[in-house]
């Protein structure tokens, strides 16, 4: 990921390597890079990459694929497969004023034949008179396929000194390029973060940082038909949370204000106040989600273990140790793909089967389990991925020039 405010000539600005570590995981709080302390900061979170490169990467064979269904040749940063097949995708847009390199990502659709539309020409998104710079952090869809939640992570410059902050905004557009407004007012959720529509396609849930030092963040709804309404679970705080597809329902993460209790998995109503313990997790280290079926969770209790539950009998487990990576459940939920590094940084993709779950003894160690990956792709290197929903179809964005190739699903 590169840093959307550069202070230098070359688009590789140190900025960019302190974003792409702090902002991998899902959920991340926006920082602000300003003030004396950034330069030390700077060195630990060298430092981390090097570990998280030594332990995660691994070395990339020459790009020779074969040729892939689709490709679009562009410089990718985000893309997300609608329920028909198109794909949403923004494109690095980088334009300089007197004082600044600026990026401001243009947001496209491509259909299933090839044929291509624009959303949004980067260059001409323009919010009140702050210097404003962005990139597209990831992109969703309305379970109709008709609106897209385009989430941006912003830098703005607060004055002459150059000081700027980090947040997270999100605009909402149709499937034409129309910018979708909520109640009739703006296309934007500023302070937005993992903004997900529920089914009936008008409601969307979404995440606002509670706690602006802690990652810790509280539940927001809003109406296209009528705006904001009440949460029914304000005053609480969460490190994740996974939004049903095709249910008002939600599992998240909970924790308290100074994360100095346990993290507690539960399972919520979003829109009534009606929640459900499912369980004391031993840690929680990020990538919470639900299985297609929505009969199971899955999240990283550490940086080496991934943690399967089922949602339905949450004294039945598996463990297994795979690494932290950005994981994809296929859409039957027999299989998990799993790309063995943070977000946007690259690596092999690999599968393994789901385990099967079993019930746990109290007080009893968990066992955890070590499965072999299936390697795809010939081992080769990728930024980013992603499986269709009909689970048909395997993407990937090629590291260096960031190509999107579209691939049958490898078995």
């Amino acid at each position: 990921m590169i840093c959307p405010f550069s202070f230098s000539k070359t688009r590789h600005s140190p900025f960019a390597t302190r974003h792409s570590f702090l902002h991998s995981l899902p959920g991340a709080a926006p920082l602000a890079f300003k003030g004396a302390g950034f330069s030390s900061l700077l060195c630990s979170i060298l430092c981390a990459l090097f570990v998280d490169s030594f332990l995660f990467t691994y070395p990339g064979r020459a790009q020779n694929l074969e040729k892939p269904l689709q490709s679009i040749d562009e410089e990718i940063t985000a893309f997300s497969f609608s329920p028909d097949g198109s794909i949403a995708f923004s494109v690095y847009h980088n334009f300089k004023t007197k004082k600044y390199d600026l990026e401001h990502d243009d947001i496209w659709i491509q259909d299933a034949r090839g044929k291509r539309r624009r959303l949004l020409e980067g260059q001409k998104y323009v919010r009140g008179t702050q210097l404003l710079s962005y990139l597209t952090d990831s992109i969703r869809w309305s379970p109709d396929g008709h609106y897209l939640l385009v989430q941006l992570m912003t830098t703005t410059v607060e004055d002459d000194s150059g000081n700027a902050t980090n947040s997270f905004q999100t605009l909402l557009f149709d499937d034409s390029g129309r910018e979708a407004r909520i109640n009739k007012g703006d296309n934007i959720l500023l302070d937005a973060a993992n903004a997900a529509f529920l089914p009936d396609n008008n409601t969307i849930a979404y995440l606002a940082n509670a706690v602006r030092t802690l990652p810790l963040f509280s539940i927001k709804t809003t109406r296209l038909s009528s705006g904001s309404f009440p949460s029914p679970y304000e005053g609480r705080t969460f490190r994740d949370v996974a939004w049903l597809p095709g249910m008002n329902f939600a599992v998240a993460v909970e924790q308290d204000h100074s994360m100095s209790g346990p993290p507690r998995l539960q399972y919520l109503d979003v829109l009534n106040d009606s929640d459900k313990e499912l369980a004391t997790l031993d840690g929680f280290e990020n990538g919470l989600t639900v299985s297609p079926d929505r009969t199971m969770a899955a999240y990283f209790i550490d940086r080496e273990v991934l943690e399967i539950r089922s949602l339905t009998n949450s004294n039945r487990l598996a463990r297994v140790r795979v690494g932290l990576g950005v994981y994809r459940w296929t859409p039957d939920g027999s299989r998990i793909f799993l790309k063995r590094a943070l977000e946007k940084k690259s690596a092999d993709i690999v599968w393994f089967p789901v385990p099967p779950l079993a019930a746990v003894a109290p007080n009893k160690e968990i066992p955890v389990a070590q499965p072999t990956p299936v390697s795809i792709l010939h081992g080769l290197t990728f930024r980013e991925f992603s499986i269709s929903p009909d689970g048909h179809l395997l993407a990937v964005v090629v590291p260096g020039k960031r190509d999107l190739l579209v691939f049958p699903l490898p078995h």
